[in-house]
């Protein structure tokens, strides 16, 4: 009897152990099964936000890098919409998209009506006119400060609903831009801004200048854009300027279209007569606006005379030369080394900003106002820079 009872308890264990065993290989099936079943998915979109978080904290690794830690970033048509920051919006290799970028100055927006004001006009007429194919995203970058970036997140899905493109918003800290632009534009800033002193927070105006410097190498070409315009035509058309690019070129910029670089080089007009800075277009030097600028990062970066022209020895040198005393920060500088080496410059076709203030008509200049505000061609984009009203559809 103990024979059986030890038998019958040893055949009891083993019934257990395989039960427990059989139980074990149905469950690892189950999950093999599943892994296949659900990665041959495609990633929904709270599975592309997890893997852009892991990307970027991969990027942010690197310490010569933008910090470009996204806060929010809002995807329309986002089962379409794939995300790398690699792409240069002008390249790209099989089965990826397209990226195209483009960034914005959005400080302080949430204390103005005046500047959410021209921000809706901005965004809702380039979404009515933007065109891409649909490989393509425009990657909309907005420099901004907390209560702004908290008041873009809110609005911008309601201005861009018109847009029949894909397009992805990426917030960026203007602290933390600020913090890594201010040594590089530091010794600059008493040449180009207003009042007397190198400002930390007027660094930002300068952002333009030294961007090559602050974001990361993947990011090639990049297209600069005020808040105050109006676009007429597909934005993507902007960016096929960057083909049109001279080899030593590195930036495209549209003149200025006002007297102000007539007035602020008085002296050295006078010093030399025959001079053609400040003169008007087109046989003349009338300086830059930067309200819509082509920022190619990979020449700025490739550029030895560009980054020459950075340094303060050099920057003091120009502007003693040119007795030059602005405070339109990045507008100036590019307009001062635009004087000595224009062919750091693609001089865009004046509709693609065209300006439409005339403060300086009627402050000393109306005899030869015209002849700087002449714009002959199509409107790609209106600027109503000085507040000055927008003409209606």
């Amino acid at each position: 009897m103990s024979i059986l009872r030890l038998f019958s308890v040893t055949m009891g264990r083993i019934s257990t152990f395989r039960s427990y065993q059989i139980v074990l290989l149905l469950a690892a099936a189950m999950a093999v099964m599943a892994f296949y079943y659900f990665g041959s998915e495609k990633q929904n979109f709270s599975s592309t936000t997890k893997r852009i978080k892991q990307t970027q904290a991969s990027h942010n690794s690197n310490r010569n890098d933008a910090d470009l830690s996204v806060d929010t970033r809002s995807l329309h048509h986002e089962e379409k919409t794939g995300i790398r920051h690699e792409q240069d919006g002008l390249g790209k290799g099989p089965d990826e998209k397209q990226h195209y970028h483009a960034l914005m100055m959005f400080t302080k927006i949430d204390r103005s009506m005046n500047l959410q004001s021209k921000f809706e006009v901005a965004m809702r007429s380039m979404a009515k006119h933007g065109r891409f194919l649909e490989d393509e995203v425009l990657v909309l970058h907005y420099i901004s400060d907390a209560a702004s970036k908290e008041l873009g997140m809110r609005i911008l899905p309601e201005l861009l609903i018109e847009a029949t493109f894909q397009y992805e918003v990426v917030f960026h800290d203007v602290g933390d831009l600020t913090e890594k632009l201010f040594p590089i534009v530091e010794a600059m800033q008493k040449h180009f801004s207003a009042g007397s002193g190198a400002y930390y927070s007027d660094a930002i105006f300068f952002l333009s200048v030294a961007m090559h410097r602050i974001m990361p190498a993947e990011m090639k070409r990049i297209v600069q854009l005020d808040l105050d315009l109006k676009y007429k035509s597909n934005i993507r058309d902007l960016f096929q300027e960057f083909r049109h690019f001279s080899p030593e070129a590195v930036i495209g910029i549209v003149r200025e279209m006002q007297p102000v670089y007539r007035h602020t080089f008085w002296q050295y007009r006078k010093e030399n007569p025959k001079s053609r800075v400040g003169e008007p277009h087109p046989n003349g030097l009338p300086g830059f606006n930067s309200g819509v600028m082509l920022l190619n990062l990979e020449a700025m970066r490739l550029s030895a005379l560009y980054n020459k022209l950075l340094e303060p020895e050099r920057v003091a040198h120009l502007a003693e030369q040119y007795h030059f005393r602005g405070h339109l920060g990045d507008q100036d500088f590019f307009t001062m080394i635009g004087m000595e080496h224009p062919e750091l410059f693609h001089q865009l076709a004046c509709g693609w900003n065209r300006q439409l203030c005339t403060w300086w008509r009627d402050h000393g200049y109306g005899d030869v106002f015209q002849l700087y505000y002449q714009c002959d061609g199509p409107v790609y984009i209106y600027h109503g820079n000085c507040n000055t009203a927008i003409p209606d559809d």
